[in-house]
């Protein structure tokens, strides 16, 4: 606990049988609950995360399931409905198994899933874990060990204290981050970081792929865990999930990890069109959702707008180029150049007016 306040850190696992014990060993004293997902791993992480369940590091405080507690009171219906709703979400989620005897009781959790199921999936179970029992502040730390577990009170404090609703950690702004973040990995970071401020709302994020994360007990009850991206789109498909439950977000510079022994599953090539991707439909969800659907603004006419205007100057563009190809005798694109030009103004100005709207308007979800 921290200050009265209990905190759980969720591991994802898959095939980290030579990394999940330092895991679990080097866990600050203040964790209440070690949640290790076992993402179905054809190696030993689960046999060898079930030795710790006899050994010190397992020894933890009583903690509930809060959905099995009783509500009483006529004015209770509406949470006796979100109790409930909430007890009969799992079934949303991929088959799982917990390992424990007596989860309210141990400290290190093993969650088992049934198949193979990805990084987001693996943390959204444990996140529901969390929501479950009521954890204040539920942190995720990789079971490759690739985060320095001496950084994890910075990453929960915010959350603890100053009532944010995540706080995700920033190696770019860290001064090594050029020397020791590889150079395929810092400008695939880069690309997303960018394509992710855009989707998200979050204009002044950056590092949107790290996964070391806290995040509140309100926040997991203002999210649909079950419909989280269940690959390594993850990160960024929280950012926008959370900006539309108008969470508020910080971050906590932390040092870039390699070399420890860690083996990315990541496969850089395939990962940045499949996160592109979903990063622009989370776009429009976001448009949809917060801006058009939950309260109009503007912006959502602008952007909109900026998006037909280009769509509209593309024929034209088409027109001036096979001019200057074919090159007609007698025929002059001035009026196709024209039409263009108005077109192409018009969508930039139309864009720059959302985007700038789109910053004024979240620029109070992100502390610093």
């Amino acid at each position: 606990m921290i200050d009265n306040k209990t905190v759980a850190v969720v591991v994802p696992a898959f095939n980290e049988e030579t990394q999940i014990g330092d895991v679990i060993e080097q866990m600050p004293g203040f964790v209440d609950r070690i949640v290790v997902v076992n993402d179905c791993s054809t190696d030993k992480t689960g046999e060898i995360v079930k030795q710790y369940f006899k050994t010190d590091h397992n020894r933890g405080i009583i903690i509930d399931n809060i959905n099995t507690r009783k509500i009483e009171g006529r004015y209770e219906r509406a949470n006796r409905e979100l109790q409930k709703q909430s007890a009969e979400e799992i079934r949303f989620f991929p088959p799982s198994e917990i390992i424990n005897t007596e989860p309210e009781r141990e400290r290190v959790i093993l969650i088992s899933m049934q198949r193979n199921s990805g990084v987001g999936s693996a943390i959204a179970r444990g996140y529901k874990w969390c929501k479950d029992h009521g954890i204040y502040c539920a942190a995720v730390m990789a079971g490759d060990g690739q985060m320095d577990p001496g950084e994890l009170e910075s990453i929960c404090l915010p959350v603890i204290r100053e009532g944010i609703d995540y706080v995700k950690g920033n190696r770019l702004i860290h001064r090594s981050s050029g020397l020791v973040v590889p150079g395929t990995r810092f400008f695939g970071n880069s690309v997303l970081s960018i394509l992710t401020k855009l989707a998200s709302g979050y204009w002044q994020v950056s590092d949107a792929q790290t996964g070391y994360t806290a995040i509140s007990v309100k926040a997991l009850n203002a999210i649909s865990l079950h419909e989280i991206y269940s690959g390594y789109g993850m990160p960024n498909d929280m950012l926008v999930k959370l900006n539309i439950a108008l969470c508020t977000i910080k971050e906590v510079e932390i040092k870039p990890v390699y070399g420890i022994g860690e083996k990315s599953k990541m496969n850089i090539a395939g990962v940045i069109p499949r996160v592109s991707w979903l990063l622009f439909k989370s776009f429009f969800k976001r448009l949809w959702g917060k801006y058009f659907i939950r309260d109009f603004h503007p912006l959502f006419i602008l952007y909109h707008l900026a998006f037909i205007l280009f769509f509209m100057s593309i024929p034209f563009a088409v027109r001036i180029l096979s001019y200057y190809i074919a090159q007609p005798p007698g025929e002059r694109p001035i009026l196709n150049s024209l039409m263009f030009i108005f077109l192409i103004v018009s969508s930039m100005q139309s864009l720059l007016f959302a985007m700038w709207m789109d910053i004024q308007d979240n620029q109070h979800l992100y502390h610093r």
